[in-house]
């Protein structure tokens, strides 16, 4: 992972841990994911920040489907499988892509 892109995803997580709100924590866990999507270790540690806030929040369907997105994500990272934009939330499918914020798109397109 680039230093910059890991600095913007060390950001966007630092940001959902102190988020006053759990709209907030997730807005910016989604943005994390989205960063992280290509990278093995990061995308799983992401996930397992959603398993944890989703358990907090009492939500059984997002904790489950953190489960399995924890299972799949450093496979599909590696492989190169991962539908770009998802937010990574149990709410959307596993494979369905997502228009990208314009700000992250642009970060993703510079890295090598």
């Amino acid at each position: 992972m680039p230093e910059r892109v890991r600095a913007a995803y060390q950001a966007e997580m630092r940001a959902a841990r102190t988020a006053t709100t759990a709209e907030a924590r997730w807005r910016h866990l989604e943005r994390a994911h989205i960063i992280s999507q290509p990278w093995p270790w990061p995308h799983t540690a992401n996930h397992i920040a959603m398993f944890t806030l989703a358990v907090r929040q009492r939500d059984r369907r997002e904790a489950f489907g953190q489960v399995i997105r924890i299972i799949a994500a450093a496979p599909a990272s590696a492989l190169g499988r991962y539908p770009e934009g998802n937010t990574g939330r149990a709410r959307v499918r596993l494979t369905q892509p997502m228009p990208m914020p314009a700000d992250l798109a642009k970060l993703l397109q510079a890295q090598p």
